[in-house]
Parts: C-alpha cells; structure tokens; sequence
C-alpha cells in the first residue's frame, strides 16, 4: 500500500523542494545573474530539502544503514546531478533563443521531474 501512493508523495515532496528553487531562481534572475547559472542555483538549493522528504516520507522504510545508506545517499545525489544537468541544459539552450526565463524553467522542471522520478524510484529506492 505504500508504494501505490509514491508518486503523489514525491509530487508532494518535489512542490516543497520546487518552492525553495523557484524562490532563489527568481531572485537572482531578478538580480540579472545568468539564467542558467540561476537555474543551478534554486535546483542545488532544493536538492537538500527534496532528500530530506524522499528519505522519511516519499519513500519509507526504504532507507538504509550503515555503508548502504552512503550508497542510497550517493545515487541521490547521482539523480540530483542528472536532474542539474537537465534543468541547467534546458534553461541556458531555451533562454539563449529567446524564450523567457520563468518559461524555460517551467519546461525544464517538467522534464526534469519524470527524469529523476524514475531513476530514484526504480534505481535509489528500490
């Protein structure tokens, strides 16, 4: 029963960690900071609040100890890093030929979420 709800729960969890990007994200576009460097600043900033949900609330009882819990903790960052790489990828390229950053940024957390939902679902926290 846990794990049919999952994905509402992480939907949940990624909302929490999205209004921490967003927030520096927009401050900083604000700021006239480059998009893309902005971009990966919000997405680092809510990677820290999304493990911290994932862990104890996305996915419980999935957790693990010891030397396995590094492992779980390094593949969460992996994940992390892949979700970065999309969401900087996209920002900079769709800015670049004109569209404007909050549309850039919404596009890229689309992709990104499906992307890195899966790979911690099926990979993380399996």
């Amino acid at each position: 029963m846990l794990n049919r709800f999952s994905i509402t729960r992480y939907l949940l969890a990624s909302i929490v960690s999205l209004a921490f990007d967003v927030a520096l994200f927009m401050v900083m576009v604000a700021l006239l900071f480059d998009p893309g460097w902005s971009s990966a600043a919000g997405y680092s900033a809510g990677i820290l609040v999304h493990w911290l949900i994932s862990s104890s609330f996305v996915f419980p009882g999935k957790a693990r100890d010891g030397a396995a819990l590094q492992l779980q903790r390094l593949g969460f960052i992996g994940t992390a890093v892949l979700g970065l790489g999309i969401t900087v990828s996209m920002v900079s390229w769709l800015t670049d030929i004109g569209f404007l950053p909050v549309i850039a940024k919404g596009a890229a957390i689309f992709v990104s979420f499906f992307a890195v939902y899966l790979t911690r679902k099926y990979g993380v926290f399996r």
